[in-house]
């Protein structure tokens, strides 16, 4: 995912997105990075910020708008996504679920190419676990492109279209998310999905 984002540089292999093979030259990188909405595991908001300053500051200062041109589509996102009751509060006094909802509203806010999500639930609890899954759904449904890095099995056989199976540094399978579920190949994933998707 690190490689995907360009945040990482393989030691040996090659990357290609949409056919055009990834460059790994810095300076290819910084335009690449700023095209890709990334979300992390741990939100990484800035906690001296308050939510509307998390998502105005990259569009001003990596991405060049102005800063009413900023706080439009900040308003705009915030008040089509629920938060523009938060959006003068800090990270530490949103939930879990809000500061994920603001880290993904920031990584929209730049029109990314695509998203990318990094284990976006494994720090909350289910009420707001429920809630995160149904704004990344609702993303998907817009049509949006999303590569969901995930342990949650029933998450990604809804949402997804195409899955991965990693284990061990390995894909050890791929293929139609429908396929997949419905007739795992890999022993290792059929035990897997025998366990996780039992209850």
């Amino acid at each position: 995912m690190r490689i995907i984002a360009g945040l990482e540089i393989p030691e040996s292999g090659h990357l290609s997105i949409d056919g055009q093979r990834v460059n790994f030259s810095e300076e290819f990188l910084l335009s690449h990075r700023r095209s890709i909405g990334t979300v992390f595991q741990a939100y990484n908001l800035f906690p001296h910020l308050t939510a509307r300053e998390n998502v105005i500051l990259p569009l001003v200062k990596v991405h060049g708008l102005s800063s009413d041109e900023a706080q439009a589509i900040v308003e705009t996102l915030f008040e089509r996504f629920q938060l523009s009751g938060h959006a003068d509060q800090r990270p530490a006094e949103l939930s879990g679920g809000q500061q994920q909802r603001v880290a993904i509203v920031r990584a929209i806010a730049i029109k990314p190419r695509f998203l990318i999500f990094d284990e976006p639930t494994s720090a909350l609890d289910p009420e707001m676990t429920a809630e995160v899954l149904d704004f990344i759904a609702e993303l998907r449904a817009e049509g949006r492109d999303l590569i969901i890095v995930t342990h949650n099995m029933g998450f990604a056989r809804e949402v997804s279209d195409h899955c991965l199976f990693i284990a061990d540094g390995q894909v050890l399978e791929e293929g139609r998310s429908t396929e997949l579920f419905r007739n795992p190949q890999h022993p290792l994933l059929a035990n897997f999905l025998a366990k996780v998707l039992r209850y």
